[in-house]
């Protein structure tokens, strides 16, 4: 080891999932819409004055966090907006994580989470699912340093109901909780709902995944004003100017067209439950997802397997070599097109 490495930070950094290239490929292994965005999104694109890549954008995104704070009924001052929910999770841990009781998440939830923990050196401890892969409420009861689940979870795919979302809220009142709604959108329900009653409630949501536009890197949080307050100062003491005017301008479009929104919400959702009755009829077995993605296994033949032979044929799935992850694919709802060549090739391998 050369005398600088000594003080380089180690970490073992998060594993996106591959991005593979080519024109001919089925891209079902990172949970992305596989339509395109609102048609306001591509007008603005198309009207969009390059004079404005010269300027530095607003720090506030006031254009954004207006259309949010509208479309959620929420004051301007209760949304906080960063690059990808991704973003705004890891400021959140930043921000709200600093005692020194362990923050609890999930074993099975999304994997950045420890990543985080590890990099801000943040205690944590991971709860262990149930054997269907259920968040059991009661093992969020003791004592934390805070609190983070996705709902509906990933990559399970399964909603916690909001009654039970409402009771760990209610058993963690001194702490905050963050409730990571990246897949809420595809059938799920929202604890913006609870934010009334609870100011210690951050709800995260994102563009990429129900709103076509993770390619823009666009997350948002809700949360009382003091929660959004204090996410500002760390924000504003790191990086004034995280979203760029673009991303700005062009999800404000995203949100305002609320009909083609929910017009994609029900093809995605209809294709889903398409797919979960023809997979199971071929021995697949999967928890009730309310994501726009299965996670499934197979009666007999090794999800691995599977996912070796997908890949040969520019399937691509995605696969967790973990422990209890790895007999299980997690399938992203693609088109109907998608999910038919998907099921064709499934029919003739096994």
């Amino acid at each position: 080891m050369k005398p600088w490495e000594k003080n380089i930070r180690k970490v073992v950094p998060y594993v996106p999932g591959e991005q593979p290239k080519g024109d001919r490929l089925i891209k079902l292994n990172t949970n992305e819409n596989p339509y395109p965005p609102a048609p306001g999104v591509e007008k603005a694109l198309r009207e969009m004055d390059a004079d404005l890549f010269r300027k530095y954008p607003d720090p506030a995104s006031s254009l954004l966090v207006d259309v949010l704070a509208e479309q959620y009924g929420v004051g301007k001052d209760q949304v906080f907006v960063g690059v990808g929910s991704d973003d705004v999770i890891g400021m959140a841990f930043l921000t709200f994580f600093n005692g020194e009781e362990p923050i609890l998440f999930p074993d099975v939830s999304y994997s950045f989470y420890p990543v985080w923990a590890e990099l801000f050196h943040i205690p944590f401890e991971t709860p262990a699912v149930d054997e269907d892969f259920k968040i059991r409420k009661e093992d969020y009861y003791r004592k934390n340093g805070g609190i983070i689940f996705p709902n509906p979870n990933a990559p399970t795919g399964l909603e916690l109901g909001l009654m039970e979302v409402e009771d760990i809220l209610r058993h963690n009142q001194d702490v905050v909780v963050i409730v990571d709604e990246a897949y809420v959108d595809f059938g799920g329900h929202s604890a913006l709902a609870l934010l009334p009653r609870y100011e210690n409630l951050l709800v995260v949501q994102t563009f990429s995944k129900s709103r076509s536009m993770a390619g823009m890197r666009i997350g948002y949080g809700i949360g009382s004003p003091r929660l959004i307050q204090a996410l500002q100062d760390v924000r504003y003491s790191y990086n004034s100017y995280t979203m760029n005017r673009p991303s700005q301008i062009l999800g404000a479009e995203a949100v305002k067209d609320k009909v083609y929104f929910r017009q994609t919400l029900d093809k995605i959702i209809k294709t889903r439950e398409e797919t979960k009755d023809w997979m199971g009829k071929m021995g697949f077995s999967f928890p009730d997802s309310k994501a726009n993605f299965l996670f499934a296994t197979h009666e007999r033949v090794p999800a691995k397997t599977i996912f070796q032979a997908l890949k040969k044929e520019q399937i691509y799935v995605r696969y967790f070599d973990t422990p209890r992850l790895e007999d299980y694919l997690r399938i992203t709802i693609g088109t109907d097109a998608e999910m038919e060549a998907l099921r064709r090739f499934l029919e003739a391998f096994l």
